[in-house]
């Protein structure tokens, strides 16, 4: 239709001028002429050289017909106005003598690349989605729009990566908790989470279960401020390299910041009185409230948020404690993970090109971390110079139920915090310890998007007890079921006349499996037990 038109527009076409830059005026066609074939007419270099055009002011494809009379100007790559964002790249980001850029017809742009040969390599493509954003993801830049799109080889990877998507879209965990009022945000509040009662019942049963096991494994958990001195922030090095990501005030005549990690306050509790060697290993665990000022482009539902907590720890040991902790740091991951039925992968990030500290305590420190890993029994690569600058560490990466991969864990070994605040304990002489970071969960907001997405909807009374009571007198028995059912609760538990007469409840679970009428003190008992046994398949169990 869009041609038919144009063919007819064509046929009716009459003379007209268009100016050039210097003044002189050409005669062209109306919708016939192009600013392509008026560029040729001036030279084939500046054809050649052509990315788009500016007629009347405004940007026109090099091959959309010119409609009337106009002012036309052939823009090419170099044009100073031409894109003022690719030319801000090149200005603050190539550092580089040279970059390279892509051609494919008459599309020249500035990627990374690299590129396939030719789009006849492209079998299947797909734009799927376009949002608003700002430039550098800054509140205070240009809003752009950023448009999403994949190509494949052929159409049936393409047919497998829709399904993929509309799994991970039904398994969203922003949709659920919508859905099920576990927790919702709040433009006055922007990357904090607002947890509903069952969202908070859920975030406090995973904080529990860590702090069951905190008990078990010889950790102390102790409270620490939010709010420190930016003295602080100065002395742990976080200042320099960290503070346009705090949120920081003044406070009379000094500034203030709230605290992005717990390290920096553990060192002053270490410090606040002379330690032995017989404290050691010393192990604090800290649930504080962490604050981190995430560009508001970046927010991205519990996966990418300003207020969180962690299930934070660190370890004061010493050079021949490393080995038997990290021994333990990972049978506690194992013990959380297989509790969720998560499989994970491991990797050993060791010395990069610039470190700090001697060589080798490095080594005895990599050394060590292999000899646990190696004990631990699970399999693992290396990852050559990737370590912090500080100190080796142990990566890991979980697996969901559709594939996916997250970071969660952290095992980091610090030989620089202690330097930093001249942390020693008593001995023979005056030694330091080394640091340990150890997170299991992470950041508790972001396993329970992951929790949630990974059982598909499923709540975590697996690991205690939430009960509600539908006693609305004009719903139907039947719909009550119905309700509890889209709503994923574990188990329904129906009671009625007869129920009543016998103490019991009529007992099936959200996948309409009825195991019938039991006692109360029954039920309780086997929930009691599936409880303490932390089994993830209650339903199937019971």
């Amino acid at each position: 239709e869009s041609d038919a038109l144009q063919e007819k527009k064509a046929a009716d076409s009459k003379p007209i001028t268009v100016e050039l830059p210097d003044g002189r005026k050409v005669a062209g066609k109306a919708w016939l002429t192009t600013p392509y074939q008026l560029a040729c007419d001036i030279s084939q270099g500046l054809a050649d050289n052509a990315v788009i055009s500016r007629v009347n002011g405004e940007l026109w494809d090099l091959d959309r017909p010119l409609e009337q009379d106009c002012s036309l100007e052939i823009l090419r790559f170099d044009n100073e106005d031409y894109n003022k964002f690719k030319c801000r790249i090149l200005n603050e980001k190539v550092t580089t003598p040279t970059t390279t850029v892509y051609r494919c017809g008459p599309l020249i742009d500035l990627c990374r690349g690299p590129h396939v040969r030719h789009t006849g390599k492209i079998k299947a493509m797909k734009i799927y989605k376009n949002s608003s954003t700002y430039w550098e993801g800054r509140s205070d830049m240009e809003t752009l729009q950023r448009i999403y799109g994949i190509s494949f080889p052929d159409s049936k990877m393409l047919k497998e990566w829709e399904r993929f998507q509309e799994e991970a879209k039904n398994r969203d965990h922003r949709k659920i908790g919508k859905d099920q009022e576990l927790f919702f945000f709040h433009d006055l509040s922007p990357g904090s989470c607002f947890f509903m009662p069952r969202g908070a019942y859920i975030y406090n049963t995973l904080t529990e279960f860590i702090r069951d096991e905190y008990w078990r494994r010889g950790f102390q958990e102790v409270a620490s401020p939010n709010i420190y001195n930016s003295k602080l922030w100065e002395t742990s090095g976080h200042w320099q390299h960290y503070s346009e990501n705090m949120f920081s005030f003044p406070v009379e005549d000094d500034i203030f910041a709230l605290k992005p990690m717990n390290c920096p306050g553990h060192c002053l509790m270490f410090s606040h009185r002379p330690r032995s060697w017989r404290e050691l290993p010393l192990r604090l665990a800290d649930f504080g409230v962490l604050h981190r000022n995430e560009l508001s482009g970046t927010l991205t539902g519990l996966t990418r948020v300003r207020r969180f907590q962690q299930d934070d720890a660190h370890i004061f040991c010493t050079m021949d404690q490393i080995e038997s902790e990290m021994k333990g740091c990972l049978d506690f991951l194992r013990c959380v993970y297989d509790v969720f039925g998560f499989s994970f992968q491991l990797h050993l990030s060791t010395r990069p090109e610039k470190y700090l500290g001697d060589i080798a305590v490095w080594n005895q420190a990599e050394k060590q971390l292999e000899n646990s890993l190696n004990e631990f029994g699970e399999p693992w690569k290396l990852n050559p110079g990737d370590g912090a600058f500080y100190g080796p560490k142990i990566d890991i990466k979980i697996k969901d139920a559709i594939g996916r991969y997250h970071q969660c864990a952290t095992i980091q070994l610090d030989f620089q915090l202690p330097i930093r605040f001249n942390l020693t304990f008593d001995g023979d002489d005056k030694a330091r310890p080394v640091i340990i970071h150890r997170a299991i969960l992470g950041s508790v907001e972001r396993m329970i998007a992951i929790l949630t997405e990974n059982y598909l909807c499923k709540q975590f009374t697996e690991a205690g007890f939430m009960a509600d009571a539908d006693l609305d007198s004009s719903c139907l028995l039947n719909k009550k079921i119905r309700n509890a059912q889209l709503a994923q609760y574990n188990f329904i538990l129906v009671v009625g006349e007869k129920e009543k007469m016998t103490n019991g409840v009529n007992v099936r679970t959200r996948d309409n499996k009825v195991h019938g009428e039991l006692s109360v003190a029954e039920v309780l008992a086997r929930l009691t037990l599936l409880k303490q046994s932390r089994c993830r398949n209650a339903e199937e169990e019971f």
